[in-house]
């Protein structure tokens, strides 16, 4: 993995992964959002309002994966002290955060119609506004440090510590439905054994989370391309500066 740690062959994969990330994304999006709004029928018990989720889901999937993968890049930049982790976790967490609070609010658009309230202290909707909580306390403390760091912004131990202490609630928002008694319904999506979901509802829903995933990946590789360059940037103007002082 450390020969992909290089800045340089980083950015000749992603030059050619981030296009085809975001062709495929849409393309798969545009497919799941197409056949789950108009095509699939409505849920013999929810009716029309389980079309919300075609979006809740991916969403709330790629809240909590984008901040083990968070947690991923802050273990990584403390232990090898890389730069380019630590501009991996940049690059994920606004990105995460936005998906956290799309499933937030997707969530209590669907629980109107499905519990007769916006809001609930379930625990698992308790644990995902945490995990919203956690994302933009990284993204504060990260940008705090990065007013004090050198290059590239400093290495942001504060937020990577941060963002380790928070992976605890990872698992808290996994297993929240089988630990306490809540309204929030247990898991539909299953890799071993039958998923409860009709199979004409799973395939869209299976091809938004898909399409969802590769956006998002798109995404944070485009937000780690304009970070290096900046980078490149600001270390130029310091060389320039120091010559001609």
């Amino acid at each position: 993995m450390h020969r992909f740690a290089n800045p340089a062959r980083f950015l000749r994969i992603a030059r050619v992964a981030t296009p085809l990330c975001l062709a495929l994304g849409l393309i798969l999006t545009g497919a799941g959002l197409y056949i789950g709004l108009f095509a699939s029928p409505p849920d013999y018990q929810q009716g029309e309002s389980v079309r919300i989720m075609y979006v809740h889901v991916p969403a709330a999937w790629l809240g909590s994966g984008g901040y083990f993968g968070l947690a991923i890049a802050s273990a990584t930049a403390l232990i090898w002290r890389h730069p380019l982790a630590t501009i991996a976790g940049r690059a994920i967490a606004p990105v995460g955060a936005v998906f956290c609070a799309i499933c937030l609010v997707s969530g209590a658009l669907w629980g109107k119609p499905t519990w007769g309230t916006y809001w609930v202290w379930d625990a698992r909707l308790t644990s995902m506004l945490v995990l919203l909580f956690l994302y933009l306390g990284y993204l504060a403390l990260s940008a705090a440090e990065g007013e004090r760091g050198g290059d590239m912004g400093g290495e942001r131990r504060g937020a990577a510590i941060l963002a380790l202490i928070g992976a605890i609630n990872l698992p808290i928002i996994k297993y929240s439905v089988e630990w306490w008694n809540t309204l929030h319904q247990g898991a539909s999506i299953r890799l071993v054994g039958k998923s409860s979901i009709a199979p004409e509802l799973l395939q869209p829903l299976l091809l938004s989370i898909a399409g969802f995933s590769l956006l998002f990946g798109a995404i944070v590789l485009m937000r780690m391309r304009a970070m290096l360059a900046q980078g490149r940037v600001e270390a130029r103007s310091r060389r320039l500066a120091e010559a001609t002082a």
